[in-house]
């Protein structure tokens, strides 16, 4: 996938989550405003479940996706909150090339970012078979 902006990617990486969430069986709820920790609620089974959706195309020195656990803004471009601070669930992550994982909140340490590395092999579910999408 290739964005022009960060917002692109964010909306791209949502309408994964939901296809993903509603084609694997779940109940999908969309929050009204983005000022909750989560961008879905997703119920299966009549368990719930706080989703944080991240997309990323960048990559480490070492060849692994890098992404970033943190949420920036206002004029000086400050940290406002980052994942480990919040009491969502999952988070949900696609990759430029359709890779997803959904990772527990919490066996995430990381404040800043998060490398896709061996220690989250478990946590992929899905592989792309088809690379990137231009």
């Amino acid at each position: 996938m290739k964005f022009v902006t960060n917002k692109e990617k964010g909306n791209s990486a949502l309408g994964i989550a939901i296809a993903y969430f509603t084609t694997n069986g779940y109940v999908v709820s969309i929050p009204l405003n983005d000022t909750q920790d989560y961008d879905l609620v997703v119920e299966k089974e009549g368990h719930y479940y706080g989703i944080q959706v991240k997309a990323t195309s960048c990559k480490t020195k070492y060849g692994m996706y890098q992404v970033a656990l943190k949420s920036c803004g206002g004029t000086k471009g400050k940290t406002y909150k980052t994942v480990i601070d919040t009491k969502v669930d999952y988070v949900f992550i696609v990759t430029e090339k359709l890779d997803m994982y959904m990772i527990p909140r919490k066996v995430i340490n990381n404040r800043s970012t998060l490398n896709l590395c061996s220690k989250y092999v478990e946590y992929k579910i899905v592989r792309s078979e088809y690379g990137s999408i231009v």
